[in-house]
């Protein structure tokens, strides 16, 4: 259960109560969970890959116990033994230490590691796209915009007004991003709005060159500097996933690009028709929406033709990571 929720941010109460009946199968790798969030109501999600098969390994383990459960158990998915008894698993805080205790886990300052169940979706979404940790998983995105000011923006510790200043930051920054005008280099714009960019990024003329040739190219683009920090540590290569980089003011977008970013497009499409529209709202449509109407428009017809003869429309055109197929 800790680690379900570790990796979908399912909320604790939608955790416990989940039924057999909830739980769809759509082939090896897709599974559509069904739960119930106790301050709202039903809930719906397509799981990652590995989470499906946590799913299946729970369900084998509980197989010859889930035959002898008296019928208000049979619908229950979190079967276990208690005293020798079948009973309903518990996601409670006295579980959680004792399991803590067991199993000696510990903190960095060397303590038992505490698990606050109620901050696994708050982490969970506030990594999700990065992959190193950042201080505004300690800010609740459950609350409203009203609870947030109330709580968050009355900073008064030199700590608080860090995470206050970061929050903010980020927020301006990330919008800066998306209203920026995507660079494409094709044979209409280049004389004209190139130089432009050039003197915005800062770049000498090595560094275009590099761009121009392709040496700095990554799988949608050429980045003008991969140890910028935007999407990670500063100094450190870039870890951003490849859908990022059409958002990004670093990105450049030529000619070459078009069969990876034709394969970004038929990936947004499949994972379109497969997770829930309020999820693929907030985590794919801005980056959808950027290559459909301000990349690929800008380059011609008969490029964009050519190149979709090299897209296979599969997920293994992609470096994608297990839990991010489609199929």
């Amino acid at each position: 259960m800790l680690l379900l929720a570790a990796w979908t941010g399912i909320v604790p109460d939608g955790l416990t109560g989940l039924e057999t009946s909830g739980i769809r199968w759509a082939g090896k790798q897709a599974t559509l969970l069904s739960y119930t969030k106790g301050r709202t109501a039903d809930e719906s999600l397509v799981l990652p890959a590995r989470a499906s098969r946590l799913l299946e390994r729970w369900q084998a383990h509980t197989s010859l116990l889930r035959e002898r459960v008296p019928a208000e158990l049979a619908e229950r998915f979190w079967l276990v033994t208690l005293q020798g008894l079948p009973g309903r698993a518990t996601f409670a805080d006295h579980v959680l230490r004792k399991w803590v205790k067991d199993h000696d886990l510990r903190s960095d300052a060397g303590g038992p590691l505490w698990i606050d169940r109620r901050r696994l979706r708050t982490t969970f979404i506030a990594e999700r796209g990065q992959r190193q940790w950042s201080l505004r998983a300690t800010i609740d995105p459950n609350h409203s915009p009203q609870v947030e000011g109330d709580h968050y923006l009355a900073a008064s510790t030199p700590a608080q007004k860090a995470v206050v200043g970061e929050i903010a930051r980020d927020a301006q920054g990330d919008l800066l991003r998306r209203a920026s005008t995507p660079v494409v280099v094709d044979e209409a714009v280049t004389a004209a709005r190139l130089p432009e960019e050039v003197r915005r990024l800062g770049l000498d003329e090595g560094v275009l060159a590099e761009l121009l040739s392709g040496e700095r190219d990554v799988f949608s683009g050429a980045c003008s500097d991969q140890l910028a920090g935007l999407h990670g540590p500063k100094g450190k290569p870039c870890p951003a996933r490849p859908w990022v980089c059409l958002l990004c003011p670093l990105a450049l977008f030529a000619p070459r690009h078009l069969p990876n970013l034709l394969r970004l497009k038929a990936y947004f499409a499949r994972q379109f028709r497969q997770m829930p529209r309020e999820q693929f709202a907030a985590t794919l449509a801005p980056y959808a929406r950027r290559l459909s109407a301000e990349i690929l428009p800008r380059f011609e017809k008969a490029a964009i033709e050519a190149a979709h003869g090299e897209v296979r429309d599969d997920d293994a055109e992609l470096p994608l990571r297990a839990e991010e197929m489609t199929s």
